[in-house]
């Protein structure tokens, strides 16, 4: 077994995609409409794990647009270059939350996407 797919709940289906294939430069794997809802899945450059992007129907469910984490750093794009990817991220509209930081474990930065979920950028030491 293997973890194949996880949902984020955006406010709906076009600014999901506009953020992760736009300013991520992730790849639309799937978008099919189901009718009330689409089924839309993304996936990172080089990655196997599929981002089902949710769209929040309910009041519950867009309380949860962006706090999926609790406010943690819950989402984790790793690189093999972080000085590369840091600098295109910033030049396509993402603000970190802090200056890159030299860990243990390798290099990292916090930002936020446009819905509100922390992620670390992280180049990590093998």
């Amino acid at each position: 077994m293997h973890l194949a797919a996880l949902s984020i709940i955006v406010p709906d289906y076009e600014a999901g995609i506009a953020f992760f294939c736009g300013t991520l430069g992730f790849t639309l794997s799937e978008d099919i409409d189901q009718g009330r809802k689409r089924w839309v899945t993304v996936t990172a450059p080089g990655g196997q794990l599929r981002i089902v992007l949710a769209r929040a129907d309910t009041d519950r469910q867009r309380a949860a647009i962006g706090n999926q984490g609790a406010g943690r750093v819950w989402l984790f794009l790793e690189t093999d270059d972080f000085a590369r990817d840091h600098a295109a991220l910033q030049a396509r509209g993402i603000v970190f939350e802090e200056a890159p930081r030299h860990e243990p474990y390798g290099t990292v930065a916090v930002f936020r996407d446009p819905f509100g979920n922390r992620w670390d950028l992280i180049e990590t030491h093998g």
